[in-house]
């Protein structure tokens, strides 16, 4: 539940601007190398709230089951994302377009997925709308295709879906013959407007968030990046107080020594080799990605794997290291996180397991 006491009527509490700060470093760690670095949009609310507009964070629990809930992200490929920044009243765009089809206005925001700069996305849609952010996703992380959630995995229907860009160009998704025809869709749609845009998913009612969404995620993350942040000023072993406290496990520490990336199809795909070091000195990592990491191997043998959360993090700082910024000579340390029991089902693993991603070998999940 909420971390700090919110209002008993409301279920509603303000975020405090180093709450934010402390979003944004455990947004990126959850984001699995994905989600768009939240940098450029912590950047924005700093500037949102130094103008006097604030953001609140509500209970899931608080919401009627008949309230609308607006699902946002930005979507496309992160690499992108650096050259095209980010912009508050952009990310609103979509929002509005779906209360105009949908003939209704929107109770709360939620995030598609906590997971990088689009754990922060709502927030800059809430504070300039004036409307709570629900403590949900419905990730739990980040996942590079629009199905790849816990609405879909439910059997919930994925459409409508809104999407727009900065040209003033505009698109709805009307109706689409599955989850999966939703992505490719959409995702034909981003590419062409330069593999970037934002989007508002099909509107959620509060009963269907409750039952369905990935609860109190954006706390987590908030509490992750405190203790990051915490263990960075103490001078302690920021490594171990993350696996503390997530009960996530170390998998590899090294040396990044060769990335091969190219952006194709709206995703950023490719795979990262490291050097082991220490107690991993003689062996080697290979970390496939599809924008998020998929799998890792461990000497050319599958060890980690979607839809346990692959983190790759600074061994110094902690902080979040995307699939986009990944390069030569970096110190990592690659962490195993448990996965939403959602994602671990017959369905969910037909969603995210790691033939989603076209491997050809099942799910192993190294909490087992």
């Amino acid at each position: 539940m909420l971390s700090v006491a919110a209002s008993t009527t409301t279920g509603t509490r303000v975020v405090s601007a180093e709450e934010m700060e402390a979003l944004a470093v455990g947004a990126w760690i959850l984001g699995t190398g994905g989600g768009g670095d939240p940098y450029q949009k912590l950047l924005n609310m700093r500037q949102l709230y130094k103008k006097g507009y604030r953001a609140s964070l509500l209970d899931p629990m608080y919401l009627n089951d008949d309230d609308r809930v607006a699902v946002v992200s930005g979507m496309g490929a992160p690499l992108v994302g650096q050259e095209r920044l980010a912009d508050p009243h952009f990310a609103v765009k979509p929002v509005r377009m779906m209360e105009e089809y949908c003939g209704a206005r929107f109770r709360a925001i939620m995030a598609l997925e906590i997971g990088g700069g689009n754990g922060l996305q709502p927030f800059m849609v809430a504070a300039l709308m004036g409307l709570p952010v629900v403590d949900a996703d419905s990730m739990g992380r980040a996942y590079p295709e629009a199905q790849m959630t816990s609405f879909a995995a439910n059997g919930l229907p994925m459409y409508p879906l809104a999407v727009a860009d900065i040209r003033d160009n505009e698109v709805i998704v009307t109706r689409a013959a599955s989850a999966t025809w939703v992505e490719r869709l959409s995702r034909k749609v981003v590419v062409e407007m330069g593999s970037t845009a934002a989007t508002c998913k099909t509107p959620r009612s509060g009963s269907e968030v409750k039952d369905h969404g990935i609860l109190y995620t954006v706390s987590k993350a908030i509490r992750l990046g405190e203790v990051v942040l915490r263990a960075r000023r103490q001078h302690d072993d920021v490594i171990g107080a993350v696996l503390q406290e997530t009960a996530g496990k170390r998998m590899f520490t090294g040396k990044v020594v060769d990335v091969e990336r190219r952006t194709t199809a709206g995703f950023l795909r490719g795979c990262a080799i490291l050097e082991g070091l220490g107690d991993d000195r003689g062996s080697r990592y290979a970390l496939h990605f599809q924008n998020e990491f998929s799998v890792g191997e461990r000497d050319g043998v599958p060890e980690v794997m979607t839809p346990d959360l692959i983190c790759v993090l600074d061994s110094v700082s902690g902080d979040g290291i995307g699939t986009d910024v990944l390069r030569f000579g970096q110190r990592v340390s690659v962490l195993a996180l448990p996965a939403p029991s959602v994602f671990t089902t017959p369905r969910g693993l037909e969603l995210v397991g790691p033939r989603a991603f076209g491997f050809d070998f099942d799910y192993r999940s190294v909490f087992a």
